[in-house]
């Protein structure tokens, strides 16, 4: 059996069922269709997977339509973007690219049939009556006034609204269902508005635009579309969906509802999204710290651990949250088994090394990547004078502190045992700006020939050939795990990370990393996992920390277990 049809996935359950009975002709065709009014967030990534997923398990094929129906929010930048992070994410539409701006003709040929077998009229109501008259779930709505028009009444006006004759919002198109339906949905809703703004695709040639709710199924329609997958808001609007094609007589899709994903510690809403950007919270669309698929790319994420991520948490009906450390251990999963293990120091401490020549510099040998030893060794130079971390410094230790102290000794991480024998201070302010050590040459390697053991172990980065970078520490956006858990009058922004953004600048790091591009990736030692920026340079380098080595989501999967 297929992984298809083995799977517990209650969408790919009912796809595997309809290939059996041989509905649709046995042919599975999805679509993914983003509305181009903003970037790709990690809940469209679910949404990629799925529907791109589902073709492949089927042996179907899955469109990318974009659902360009409200030319006064859509870009042909978002355009740009959302095909950019598709491909990234590793799925292809191959000669499927659609948009809904395609059938806008189709579409108007639709809203003439509904009117002339009288389910649709012309309505003069103004959005804020149309709301008024709809009533609510406890109250039934209000019948238009313009409701009973005749069809050749509705005919001549919505011919005059697309002429153009109206301004915008004067008049819209709407179905007729039922003012008193339990779902609101069905309250003769709006199938069509004027809106005179210029479209990216279609200029000024269309004066009147389709509602989303009519354009999408009706696309899905025409596009042959066997099996539309899309996420719970749209539960309630099936009715209306069904209605529709139905009361076209056209080719009828299946729509099947998913929950969509939430994440601890971050909002998935595009409103908010857009709120961030717009009002300068973040540095723009591809800032590190929002949940965009182009933030995650910049950070340092891979489209691997993303589509990792999206099978580990699976399809389910009901709507949950996510917490965001397993998001961050599959990527740690996957970066760990991939990284270039480098050493770099971010806040510096200057050891000079007093019994080293001066002028002298070797040779130290290390393992690229000990989870994989085909990556190989590389030499790194060592000198007199290196950095170390502060922290790996305590003049006066504490209990369980096993780095360096005056008078102890410890391993510079492949190289040399060195011990701590003098500690210089900034006269004016006390603060430790230099160590002065002695090493043992017969440590290479780490390894002392005598057999003595040290217990501690600090990276480092030698002084002479020392890259100075700009590194950034990136962490949560939201200090809790619920942006929208504020006091009365509060609002979701008051819970923002006033630490989701470290610059530390005069970095040192190792003299290999001089060359390294935009988009690599690394394990700093003991630091994290860390991609090189866009905005880097070999003059100027900078690095994003994607993630710290801490495993929360590990260490809570191991207390569960020892619960049970």
């Amino acid at each position: 059996m297929t992984q298809a049809e083995t799977s517990v996935d209650f969408v790919r359950g009912i796809v595997a069922d309809d290939s059996r009975s041989g509905k649709f002709d046995g042919r599975v065709v999805t679509r993914f269709p983003p509305e181009p009014n903003g970037y790709l967030h990690i809940g469209h990534a679910k949404s990629v997977c799925l529907n791109f997923g589902l073709a492949a398990d089927f042996g179907g094929v899955c469109h990318l339509r974009f659902d360009d129906t409200n030319p006064s929010k859509e870009e042909v930048e978002y355009v740009r973007s959302i095909q950019e992070d598709v491909r990234w994410l590793g799925f292809d539409w191959g000669p499927n690219l659609f948009y809904a701006s395609d059938y806008f003709g189709q579409l108007y040929e639709y809203a003439i049939r509904l009117i002339e077998k009288g389910k649709a009229y012309v309505c003069d109501l103004t959005p804020e009556e149309v709301r008024e008259y709809r009533g609510n779930l406890t109250e039934p709505g209000k019948e238009s006034p313009y409701r009973n028009r005749s069809v050749e009444e509705n005919l001549d006006l919505l011919r005059r609204m697309r002429a153009g004759d109206f301004e915008s919002g004067e008049r819209t198109l709407r179905a007729k269902i039922d003012m008193a339906s339990p779902n609101l949905n069905l309250r003769d809703p709006v199938l069509y508005r004027i809106l005179k703004e210029t479209h990216h695709r279609t200029g000024d040639v269309w004066p009147i635009y389709p509602m989303y709710d009519f354009a999408h199924g009706q696309s899905d329609s025409i596009e042959n579309v066997t099996h539309s997958v899309c996420t719970l808001e749209f539960e309630d609007h099936r009715p209306l969906y069904d209605w529709l094609q139905d009361e076209l007589d056209i080719y009828h899709s299946q729509q099947i509802e998913f929950a969509r994903l939430n994440i601890t510690h971050t909002v998935l809403s595009k409103r908010r999204l857009i709120q961030l950007v717009d009002e300068e919270y973040v540095n723009g669309w591809d800032d590190p710290r929002l949940p965009t698929i182009s933030g995650l790319r910049r950070r340092g994420y891979t489209p691997e651990a993303l589509r990792d991520f999206c099978d580990r948490i699976g399809v389910a009906k009901r709507d949950n949250t996510v917490d965001i450390a397993l998001l961050e251990y599959t990527l740690r999963d996957h970066l760990n088994k991939r990284s270039l293990r480098v050493m770099g120091v971010l806040d510096p401490l200057k050891v000079v090394i007093t019994n080293y020549p001066e002028g002298k510099s070797e040779d130290v040998v290390s393992v690229n990547n000990p989870e994989d030893m085909s990556m190989g060794e590389r030499k790194i130079k060592f000198s007199r004078t290196v950095y170390i971390e502060k922290d790996d410094f305590r003049e006066v230790p504490l209990p369980k502190f096993y780095r360096l102290s005056p008078g102890r000794e410890v391993r510079l991480k492949d190289a040399f045992y060195i011990t701590c024998n003098e500690v210089i201070k900034d006269e004016a302010t006390g603060e430790i700006i230099e160590l002065r050590c002695t090493y043992d040459p017969e440590t290479y390697g780490g390894t002392s020939a005598d057999g003595r053991k040290v217990r501690g172990t600090s990276h480092w980065v030698s002084a002479a050939h020392a890259v100075d970078a700009e590194v950034r520490i990136y962490d949560h956006l939201f200090s809790t795990e619920d942006p929208d858990d504020v006091p009365d009058g509060g609002v979701f922004t008051d819970n923002l990370n006033p630490e989701s953004l470290v610059v530390m600048k005069g970095c040192k790091l190792e003299q290999g990393l001089r060359k390294a591009k935009p988009g690599e990736r690394f394990q700093f030692l003991r630091m994290g996992y860390f991609v090189v920026d866009s905005d880097s340079t070999p003059e100027a380098p900078v690095f994003n920390r994607t993630v710290a080595l801490r495993d929360t989501w590990a260490r809570m999967d191991q207390a569960r277990k020892q619960s049970r």
